[in-house]
């Protein structure tokens, strides 16, 4: 079977891949020859592409469920909160390409030493900080105004870190994605009642809740909130 890509009909900077494996997502890649975390790579019309996992990345899930809007596109400035290896960072990466930029923030040394070896080192569009999400008025200074702000942290504090950051650095009218780990913030209760709280809590810190999308079944118990910031 040839191969066929195809730009994804709402989201510039995302690809439809379609081969003899099926048909998959995928990103142009931005560091050509290097994949990440395993993924394939795909030579077509003298462009490499990443395929992209779903089960690997919430945001790819968010993208196959059919979420409406993910904010991203060519030329974004992207804060992004739990950074871990790199995985979903490395496409958003690719997404923003060479006039964009993605800020990673982790507090973890060991998974920040493979955000630098695996993404930060082959691409100059990312730019990793060794730091706790729930003290963004210790990196405001670096990172900015930002356009995009993703959040995908495994603290019981989500939304409230999100609004601290957006406060900072988020632009108005800006986006946020909150990746909801509901067995993070609460191990026992339902987690549709955790999120209806992270989603309430959002609302009155100065965000407009756009869409909530269960992740199931490339993620159990995870929900990506789209919401925009207004302040």
């Amino acid at each position: 079977m040839t191969v066929r890509v195809e730009p994804h009909p709402s989201f510039p900077g995302v690809y439809i891949v379609e081969d003899a494996e099926g048909t998959r997502l995928a990103t142009a890649n931005l560091a050509p020859g290097y994949a990440v975390y395993g993924e394939a790579l795909i030579k077509h019309g003298g462009i490499e592409y990443r395929v992209w996992n779903p089960y690997r990345s919430k945001l790819a899930a968010a993208i196959l469920k059919g979420i409406k809007q993910i904010f991203l596109k060519p030329g974004s400035r992207v804060l992004y909160l739990g950074a871990a290896s790199g995985t979903t960072l490395s496409h958003v990466s690719d997404i923003v390409g060479p006039s964009g930029m993605v800020y990673g923030v982790d507090f973890s040394p060991k998974v920040m030493q493979q955000l630098l070896r695996n993404v930060v080192e082959k691409r100059k569009n990312t730019v990793p900080i060794l730091e706790d999400a729930s003290r963004p008025e210790y990196y405001a200074g670096l990172v900015g105004v930002v356009d995009v702000l993703y959040v995908d942290v495994a603290q019981p504090t989500q939304a409230a870190i999100a609004a601290a950051n957006a406060r900072l650095m988020l632009r108005k009218g800006g986006g946020l994605l909150l990746a909801v780990k509901a067995r993070s913030i609460d191990s026992v209760e339902d987690p549709q009642v955790v999120v209806k709280r992270e989603v309430k809590a959002l609302a009155q810190s100065g965000f407009e809740i756009l869409e909530s999308l269960e992740l199931e079944p490339y993620d159990r118990d995870h929900v990506m909130v789209a919401a925009s910031y207004h302040g």
